[in-house]
């Protein structure tokens, strides 16, 4: 099977850390998931920047629904690939 990788979208830093950190608990996440700022493009203001939270799932085992629920507790969402 192929790696599966989850891009949960947030609004701003303190959410993504904050699912960041749930997430494990919340799913079993095992490794712990990356955060990145996706800046606007053509943004200069950190402000307008949002934050991916990556989530590597090589078992293929969470659920697309699941996770769109978990996420939309923070105002995001999970990007379809």
């Amino acid at each position: 099977m192929d790696d599966v990788r989850h891009v949960l979208v947030l609004p701003d830093r303190d959410a993504a850390e904050e699912v960041a950190g749930a997430i494990g608990d919340r799913f079993g996440v095992a490794e712990e998931p990356q955060l990145v700022r996706d800046a606007l493009a053509g943004e200069d203001d950190a402000e307008d920047a949002q934050w991916l939270v990556v989530v590597e799932d090589p078992e293929g085992r969470l659920e697309a629904a699941a996770l769109d629920e978990f996420v939309a507790d923070w105002d995001g969402w999970r990007e379809a690939l």
